[in-house]
């Protein structure tokens, strides 16, 4: 088998108790990358832990997060200092970002408050910033798809607010972007890593690797603590490539509604090439996705502004829809991916936007 290969040709990665790790990786590196937001409720769980943790404040002094547009980081830094700004007002952050998921995410309406109570237990040389790191669109003013193409380079603002904010000052940041904007040498991290070279440390989730097992037993993390972390360098599971160990094949929609699937080069690379370290959180088959909370499907004003946003985004996926929010509460663990149910609806969601957005006037 492909695995045992790639076992022959690297050493048994050493797991090691996960929060101490990362915290002892700010002591070499000034940014520290996770994946957040996407689903995952294990991870997000994890990183809300993380920064629960006392020693936190003592060794990182930003967060900067994917999910928060950076039009509004001075009501953010408001917020986030413990200001008298209502929580209606400054979930417009993550809200009305280039990406629908972040307002859809449970995770965000949890992580700006808790950091927001831990500042105020915080001495103030100590207190945590965080960092929108979005393009600062405005939505009022996206009348067509060409207004939001002007704001569509988002590895170029995550970059420019991590090397203005963190970097050029010699701070320190946990950085929670989708996997594919921290990994070296592709997406945000690109860019910064041309001035600010190893500056990094990229964790990543193990992903869909090893899922539908047999049995649990027959896993190779059976015996390792949750939570942990092992560095991939020179071990068997660095010499695996991204795709399809960790992460299958995604489609890819055209404009014009044609299903791709198609694997960039920069992911065709063993994964110690893309990432430092992996993060165990327990048995890949039990991992849970996260549930779309209940107070934004029945947002029905925001429900409608998302669908309006849609068209200029050409299509939307159905798990944006209340329907599927409401309809999704018997799938909680997370399956093997994609779901073809899943990839035929979003043509058909495509077809659908595509039509709409055809018979709008110009």
């Amino acid at each position: 088998m492909e695995n045992q290969s790639a076992k022959a040709r690297g050493a048994e990665p050493t797991p090691e108790p996960a929060i101490p790790a990362i915290l002892a990786a700010f002591d070499k590196y000034g940014v520290v990358g996770m994946n957040v937001a996407h689903g995952l409720k294990d991870v997000d769980d994890f990183i809300l832990s993380l920064i629960r943790t006392p020693a936190f404040a003592d060794k990182v002094n930003d967060i900067a997060v994917e999910c928060g547009n950076s039009r509004y980081q001075q009501e953010l830094d408001r917020y986030i200092a413990g200001e008298d700004i209502p929580f209606r007002s400054v979930r417009k952050v993550w809200r009305n970002t280039t990406m629908p998921m972040c307002g859809l995410c449970g995770f965000f309406e949890l992580f700006f408050p808790l950091v927001r109570v831990i500042n105020q237990k915080l001495p103030p040389e100590k207190r945590l910033r965080v960092l929108a790191g979005d393009p600062p669109v405005d939505w009022e003013e996206v009348k067509t798809p060409q207004d939001l193409d002007r704001f569509m380079d988002r590895d170029a603002s995550l970059a420019s607010v991590l090397e203005k904010e963190v970097l050029s000052k010699h701070r320190k940041a946990l950085m929670l972007f989708g996997t594919s904007h921290i990994m070296h040498g592709r997406g945000a991290a690109s860019i910064y890593e041309k001035n600010y070279p190893n500056i990094s440390f990229v964790i990543s989730d193990l992903g869909h690797f090893d899922t539908e097992l047999p049995k649990l037993s027959a896993s190779p993390f059976a015996s390792w603590p949750i939570p942990s972390l092992a560095r991939s360098k020179g071990t068997w599971l660095g010499a695996l490539e991204f795709v399809p160990h960790f992460f299958p094949p995604w489609p890819r929609i055209d404009e014009d509604c044609n299903l791709h699937y198609e694997v960039g080069e920069e992911f065709q690379k063993p994964m110690e090439d893309l990432i430092d370290a992996f993060l165990y959180l327990g048995p890949q088959d039990l991992r849970l996705w996260e549930k779309n909370p209940a107070d934004i499907a029945l947002d029905y004003d925001y429900m409608r502004e998302l669908d309006r946003r849609a068209v200029f985004q050409q299509f939307i996926p159905p798990w944006w829809s209340r329907e599927r929010i409401l309809d999704d509460a018997d799938h909680a663990v997370i399956g093997k991916q994609p779901d073809p149910e899943f990839v035929k609806q979003l043509v058909e969601k495509c077809l659908e936007y595509k039509r709409r957005w055809s018979s709008t006037p110009q």
